[in-house]
Order: C-alpha cells, then sequence, then structure tokens
C-alpha cells in the first residue's frame, strides 16, 4: 500500500480562534508584556487548581529558574530520570549542581520508586542525600507521586514535577500541576505538546514565596512593585534588580495562542486518549509491547503512543521497523537515547550499563504518530504498515480492507 502523505509523530492543532487571537494582540498596544500573559496564566492555575503560574519563554527555561528558586547551586546534587530530554538534567547543571540518575519502571517507563527507595538508602549511607528529585512524567503519564513525596518527607529533599508531556492529565482525580506533592510542576508548551503557545513554559505552585522569586527571576531579577523596594522610591519610573536573572519571559503573542489553545485542552487529551486506545486494539496481537493501562483514578494526556519491539517475539530490530516506516513516510521517532549516555554526561563519568532497565527500554522504544488532528483513517494506516513489516502481506491487506470497510 503506497503512502499518500506524511503523517509526523506530532503536530500542533492551530484553529482559526487561535490565529484571530494573536492577530488581536498584533493590533493592539501590546506584543511583548501586556495583559494576555498574566490572562494565560490565571487560566493555567485555575485548570490545574494550583495558586500560581509563571509564564516563561520555554519548559527548559521554567526547570532552570524552578532549580534556582529551590536553592540549588553549586555543590548540591539533583536526582532525576535518564528517560527524559537533556533539558530535565541540564537545569540543575545550569546552577552548578550535580546531577544522577534513578533508573526506570519497566512497566511504565517513569522513574521506579523501588530504585528510588534502594538509592536513597544508599546515598544516607554515604553522606551524599539529593537536595532535589526532578520526576518526569514520561509521555504525559504521571509518576507516582504520592510514593515520591512520602521519600521526599523521610529523606529531606525538594520534588519538581517535570510535566512536560503532561498537562491535561491527572493523578488521583487532581489534575497534573495540582502540586498536591511537589514543589514546583513544569509544562512545555512546544509545538508537539498537548497545547502551544509557539515556544513557550510555565511553572505552576502553591508557594507565594516560589512563585515571586521565579517571577524576578524570568526577568533579569528586576521588580516594580513598590512594596519589594529596598530605595526609596524615586518616581513612576524607578526599579530594583534584586537578583541575577534572566530574560526568560514570554511574550503577549504566545499567551495569547495559549490562552485560545486551553480552552480546547480537554478535547485536544480525550482525542489522544481515544486515538491511544484505537492504536492499543489494532496492536494487541502483533509482536509488540504496548503502553501500560493507567491506574483508575489517573488518565494520561497521551503525548506520545510508544511502543517495544518484543525480542522474544520477532527478529525485527527496531531500526529495521524505524526505516522500514520511515520509507513509508510515517514520522517515528524514538524518545530517548538516554541522558546518561549523552557524551556531555559520559564526560562526567556515567556509562553504559549505569541504568540498566533505561537503556534496554532505549534500545527497544519507538513512538508512532500521535496528535488531535490525525483522523482515523490515517491511524490505521500506521497500524496496517506495521502489520505489513511484522506479518505476511496477504494478512495485512485482508485486515486493512475490513476495518475500514
Amino acid at each position: 500500500m503506497s503512502r499518500r502523505h506524511h503523517i509526523p509523530y506530532g503536530r500542533q492543532d492551530v484553529s482559526e480562534e487561535d490565529i484571530a487571537a494573536v492577530v488581536e494582540v498584533l493590533r493592539s498596544d501590546w506584543l511583548t508584556q501586556g495583559p494576555a500573559v498574566p490572562a494565560f496564566e490565571r487560566a493555567v492555575a485555575e485548570y490545574c487548581d494550583a495558586k500560581h503560574a509563571v509564564a516563561v519563554n520555554s519548559a527548559t527555561s521554567a526547570l532552570h529558574i524552578a532549580c534556582l528558586a529551590l536553592g540549588i547551586g553549586k555543590g548540591d546534587l539533583v536526582w532525576t530520570t535518564p528517560n527524559t530530554f537533556v533539558a530535565s538534567a541540564n537545569c540543575a547543571r545550569y546552577c552548578g549542581a550535580d546531577v544522577d540518575f534513578v533508573d526506570i519502571d519497566p512497566a511504565t517507563y517513569n522513574l521506579s520508586i523501588d530504585a528510588l527507595a534502594e538509592k536513597l538508602t544508599n546515598a544516607k549511607a554515604k553522606g551524599r542525600l539529593p537536595k532535589l528529585l526532578i520526576a518526569v512524567h514520561f509521555a504525559g503519564r504521571s509518576c507516582d507521586m504520592e510514593e515520591i513525596h512520602k521519600l521526599s518527607l523521610k529523606y529531606g529533599f525538594k520534588i519538581i514535577e517535570d510535566a512536560s508531556h503532561a498537562i491535561g492529565g491527572h493523578y488521583q482525580h487532581q489534575p497534573i500541576g495540582h502540586c498536591q506533592y511537589s514543589d514546583i510542576s513544569i509544562f512545555s508548551f512546544h509545538p508537539v505538546k498537548i497545547i502551544t503557545t509557539a515556544e513557550g513554559g510555565m511553572a505552576t505552585t502553591n508557594s507565594t514565596e516560589l512563585a515571586n522569586r521565579m517571577k524576578l527571576l524570568r526577568s533579569h531579577g528586576i521588580t516594580r512593585e513598590k512594596t519589594e523596594f529596598i530605595h526609596s522610591d524615586q518616581g513612576a519610573w524607578h526599579y530594583e534588580q534584586h537578583l541575577l536573572g534572566f530574560n526568560y519571559r514570554m511574550t503577549d503573542l504566545q499567551a495569547a495562542l495559549g490562552l485560545s489553545q486551553i480552552q480546547r485542552l480537554d478535547t485536544f487529551v480525550a482525542r489522544r486518549n481515544q486515538l491511544a486506545q484505537m492504536y492499543s486494539d489494532l496492536l494487541c496481537d502483533l509482536p509488540l509491547i504496548l503502553p501500560a493501562k493507567s491506574s483508575p483514578d489517573s488518565l494520561s494526556s497521551f503525548h506520545l503512543y510508544v511502543i517495544l519491539i518484543d525480542e522474544d517475539r520477532t527478529k525485527f530490530s527496531r531500526r529495521e521497523l524505524f526505516e522500514n516506516l520511515r520509507e513509508q513516510d510515517i514520522g517515528v521517532n524514538v524518545h530517548y537515547t538516554p541522558v546518561h549516555l549523552q557524551p556531555y554526561y559520559r564526560e562526567l563519568g556515567f556509562k553504559s550499563g549505569d541504568f540498566p532497565m533505561a537503556e534496554s527500554y532505549a534500545n527497544k522504544n519507538l513512538s508512532l504518530p500521535l496528535f488531535p488532528s490525525m483522523n482515523d483513517a490515517d491511524l490505521v494506516s500506521v497500524a496496517t504498515c506495521l502489520r505489513s513489516i511484522l506479518c505476511e502481506p496477504s494478512v495485512s491487506k485482508d485486515y486493512h480492507d475490513a476495518y475500514l470497510s
């Protein structure tokens, strides 16, 4: 079956309403710092049932200032998972901190609670506990935050939820970003994420102190609030720099797009879950390991639909499957190469074999196309291409025709 068009692994969904919202800002007096940014912050905070939200120009920036707000600095130790984008670890390095990793759960691909508990026990014996844990909600599924929080109370570390994949998801019937079990949660609004601001990020928190500190850090460490001035107010032009901050601000153009997009967030997540269920139904008999089901009190936002090659049931390697699908113009991807195996982190002393579960997963995973505007026929085409590679061609054709009839 020939491919008629490219199917990417992810794609933004921009409506006429989204475009109109951006055009309205373009025609206003405010392109950078205007009313849309605080309006978007309020919308995200309200959606997540969090007290504060701080908008920035990327999730990486949000992670950086979140680490700084929590007092991470030179000589501190930060742990995260190796199964993530490099920003989850780099943010700690920006602060001068040391980084280590916790292996993953082979069922969820999130940070393993058992591995974390064992590593904490050993770290305490060595007198080198982490000051911060960055828990990554891979593919949109929340880590077991209650158990992580229990361990934080026992061992005294702070918690950031890297929820870059997970806005719109739930954990224990609460929206991810609620921060019930963490100090700060981070979202990404990159175009392939659940909602987009073209580029952008957000930090949610229930701490007024942390929110205010992140607001200072995102804008050069400058305040214009009279109540915070150290020197006397010299006039309406007066401002003061209190910290060494950064230019990490989100623009009103970006915020307007996000504010429009968030109106469809639940619809996007529902469609992603519907597509994920279709994949699971269509692929269940193939020599693949499919995503594990979430617990009844949780909801994945399904940023990614990740399959693993079941090496015990097929001779095909991940590379062969990847290349075959790419030749069919299906934009499969790999998430991720473990962070500790990147050259930069190898130079810090990490090596192959350090985190065997993450490394085993990394050799077998493949992300299939998944985005809200993906139609059923394209999803069936992806499934049929997988079947044509892994099964007899005649079986694949009969299957495709029967499903679409």
